[in-house]
C-alpha cells in the first residue's frame, strides 16, 4: 500500500520526490558490449541476442507481408475500429500542428522566415512482452507520416513463437508502415543505431521501453544521433479535493501502477477524508486486477500526502513535475495557469490518464523522471527540423549594412565586415 504523509514541511519535498531506484548495476557495460557486437557482426549478433534473450531462433528478421495478413485476421473487429478511431483523433490532433511559413520583414528589405523540413529516417521502438504497446505505433508512427518523414522504421520483440503481437502489424499497417522488424532489446537500439544487412540506420530513435533500452537510447547520442525524449517508468501524480470521485482516482492512480513495478504513483489533497476513501477504494479494485502482483510493488514505491491546501498540492506538483497530472478538483480549468511542469494534464473527473494514453489525440510518450521541467512530449515538431532562411535586397543590405560592420568590428572579425563593405562599395559604384 501506499505511504501515508502529513503536512511534511518544505524541506521534506526532495526525499519525496524521488524516484524508484533502479538496479543499474553493470548496466552500460552490458548494452555497451550489446552496442560492440550488432557494430561488428550486423544481422549475425542481432540473432545471437534474441535467441539469448527473447528464446527464439529467427531466420528473417524482417516481418513479412504474410505475417501482416495473418495479423490483420487475428485482431477482432471490433479492436480494429477502436484503433481506426484512436487514429483519426491522434491525425486531427496531430494535424493541428502544422506551422504555415510566415515572412517577417525586421528591417525595410531584410526578409527573415523559417520552414519545417521532415527527419528523413526515423526508428521507433515498440515494447512487446506482458504489454505489447501498439497505442505507440499510433503516437509515433501518424505524426512521423504527417511530418513526411521518408523512411520510418519499427522495432519489435518477438514472442516464444517468433512473432510480433497481431495488434502492433495491424496498426503499423494502418498507417501505412511496412518497415518493421523482429528485434528487441538494446540490441534494436544497437541495429537503428548502426544499421545491420537488413535493418537501416535512422537519424533519431523514438519509444519507450525497459531499462536496457532506455540505457540504450543514451548510449546512441555518443554515435550522432537523436532520441526522443529521457524516459524512464511510468508515473502520474493527482490532485483530489473534496469534490473527486474516490473510486475515479483510485482507477487512475492503478492505472498507472499496473505499467510496472517501477512505476509510482502520488496521491495529493487536501482531504484527509478523502485520501481515506481513495486508498479504500484502491484495495476493493486491487483485488480485481489481472496484474494485482505488478501494481502492488508499485504501489509500495508509492505515496498519499495530506497538504493544507489545493495551492500548496500544485506548488508540490511542480516541483515533482510528473508525467502525468489528474485535476480531480472543483474548476479544474481555473488552476491551470499555476501548472508549470507537467508532461501532460487530465482536467476533471470525467478525464482518465488513460484517454491520453489511447485515443483523445494528444501524445502519450511523454517526459518522466522530472524531465518534465526542460522537455515536452512528443509533437509534430519532434519529427522535423527547423530552417531559417533570409533574403536581404539592396535595399535591405543598405538599411542593415553599417550595423552588421560596427558589430563586427568591435569583436575584430575583419572579414566578417568586409562581407558586407564590398556589397555596399558595389552598390555606390552602381550609383
Amino acid at each position: 500500500m501506499m505511504k501515508q504523509y502529513k503536512y511534511p514541511p518544505i524541506s521534506e519535498w526532495k526525499s519525496l520526490c524521488e524516484r524508484p531506484l533502479q538496479n543499474q548495476e553493470n548496466l552500460s557495460e552490458q548494452v555497451k558490449s550489446v552496442f560492440d557486437e550488432v557494430k561488428n557482426n550486423g544481422d549475425k549478433a542481432l540473432k545471437f541476442f534474441t535467441e539469448k534473450f527473447d528464446n527464439v531462433i529467427l531466420n528473417d528478421l524482417k516481418v513479412s507481408e504474410i505475417e501482416v495478413d495473418e495479423a490483420n485476421n487475428l485482431v477482432p473487429d471490433e479492436l480494429k475500429s477502436a484503433i481506426k478511431l484512436a487514429s483519426e483523433n491522434i491525425r486531427k490532433f496531430h494535424n493541428s500542428q502544422e506551422e504555415e511559413k510566415k515572412i517577417i520583414e525586421t528591417t525595410e528589405g531584410v526578409f527573415c522566415w523559417r520552414e519545417n523540413r521532415a527527419i528523413e529516417n526515423i526508428g521507433i521502438y515498440i515494447p512487446g512482452g506482458t504489454a505489447p504497446l501498439f497505442s505507440t505505433v499510433l503516437m509515433l508512427g501518424i505524426p512521423a507520416t504527417i511530418a513526411g518523414c521518408k523512411n520510418i522504421t519499427i522495432c519489435s520483440p518477438p514472442d516464444k513463437n517468433g512473432k510480433i503481437n497481431p495488434a502492433i502489424l495491424f496498426t503499423a499497417n494502418l498507417i501505412g508502415i511496412k518497415n518493421i522488424f523482429k528485434v528487441g532489446g538494446s540490441q534494436a537500439i544497437a541495429a537503428l543505431t548502426f544499421g545491420t544487412e537488413t535493418i537501416p540506420k535512422v537519424d533519431k530513435i523514438f519509444g519507450p521501453g525497459n531499462q536496457y533500452v532506455t540505457a540504450a537510447k543514451q548510449l546512441a547520442l555518443n554515435y550522432n544521433l537523436a532520441i526522443d525524449i529521457p524516459a524512464g517508468p511510468s508515473e502520474v501524480l493527482v490532485i483530489a479535493d473534496e469534490m473527486s470521485i474516490p473510486s475515479f482516482v483510485a482507477a487512475d492512480l492503478l492505472s498507472q501502477a499496473e505499467h510496472g513495478t517501477d512505476s509510482q504513483v502520488i496521491l495529493l489533497s487536501n482531504s484527509e477524508r478523502i485520501i481515506n476513501e481513495i486508498n479504500i477504494e484502491i484495495n476493493k479494485q486491487l483485488n480485481d486486477l489481472p496484474r494485482k502482483e505488478i501494481a502492488e510493488i508499485a504501489l509500495q514505491n508509492s505515496q498519499s500526502i495530506l497538504l493544507s491546501s489545493i495551492d500548496e498540492a500544485i506548488e508540490f506538483s511542480n516541483y515533482y513535475a510528473p508525467e502525468h497530472l489528474i485535476l480531480a478538483t472543483e474548476n479544474a480549468e481555473i488552476l491551470t495557469d499555476k501548472i508549470t511542469n507537467a508532461g501532460s494534464v487530465f482536467l476533471g473527473n470525467y478525464s482518465p490518464e488513460s484517454a491520453g494514453d489511447y485515443a483523445s489525440g494528444t501524445n502519450h510518450t511523454l517526459p518522466t523522471n522530472g524531465f518534465s521541467k526542460n522537455y515536452s512530449g512528443v509533437s509534430l515538431d519532434s519529427f522535423v527540423k527547423k530552417i531559417t532562411f533570409q533574403n536581404i535586397t539592396k535595399t535591405g543590405i543598405k538599411n542593415l549594412g553599417k550595423t552588421i560592420e560596427l558589430m563586427a568590428e568591435a569583436e575584430e572579425l575583419m572579414a566578417h565586415k568586409n562581407a558586407v563593405s564590398i556589397r555596399l562599395k558595389s552598390l555606390d559604384n552602381d550609383n
